[in-house]
């Protein structure tokens, strides 16, 4: 695929999923060194890492129904859901409290997910708010991968372990909610972007930056 690019996030993701099988293609490296910026670890510069080794012909067609995320919101944990993009999913629950209560609720929530048919979605995001998520394709990748710690916030439908291998037959589920441990959201002052914005367009030669 001479034209496919990493470059191009959405793209790519559509690629990969279409062909992902998550039965086979997860790879953890745990209790391993990320990066001091990196909040998404257990401690200071300590978490883990997936690789999503992705290859073969495509295995599915993604699905984009509204009828499968209205039926989601039904769910009794689910609070909103929403389409992120074909294939992909943000379900908001109630607020992350611990890690024991993230396995059981997230662990009974995907045995509720078990009797819907979510063959066509083979990713889904749970979240602090699912419209935010799904608002922007750079919201989705911002709050699926600074907030989730691979060892920990992944999960699966119909997941099993075979021999040292972590897997899944249905949906990959990632929670992606916030952590006690992670950094405060920063949230753009208003009246100091307005007085930036005004010193900006008061110099001829930055109006254009």
């Amino acid at each position: 695929f001479p034209q496919l690019t990493a470059q191009d996030s959405y793209n790519f993701f559509q690629h990969f999923l279409h062909r992902v099988d998550w039965k086979r293609d997860l790879h953890f490296q745990t209790r391993t060194t990320i990066d001091t910026l990196d909040y998404s670890g257990s401690s200071w510069n300590e978490g883990s890492k997936v690789v999503m080794a992705a290859h073969g012909p495509q295995l599915r067609n993604l699905g984009s129904e509204s009828q499968i995320v209205e039926g989601l919101k039904k769910v009794e944990k689910i609070k909103d859901a929403a389409l992120v993009s074909p294939g992909i999913i943000a379900l908001e629950i109630d607020p992350f409290e611990n890690y024991a209560h993230a396995v059981k609720d997230v662990s009974l929530l995907c045995d509720d997910l078990k009797s819907i048919n979510l063959d066509g979605y083979p990713l889904l995001i749970i979240c602090d708010d699912a419209s935010f998520l799904a608002e922007d394709w750079s919201n989705f990748l911002w709050v699926t991968f600074t907030r989730s710690n691979p060892s920990h916030d992944i999960y699966g439908i119909g997941s099993f372990t075979e021999f040292k291998h972590w897997g899944c037959e249905g949906p990959l589920v990632i929670d992606a909610r916030i952590k006690p441990h992670h950094a405060p959201v920063l949230v753009p002052n208003q009246k100091v972007s307005e007085k930036v914005d005004t010193l900006f367009h008061s110099i001829p030669a930055l109006k254009h930056l």
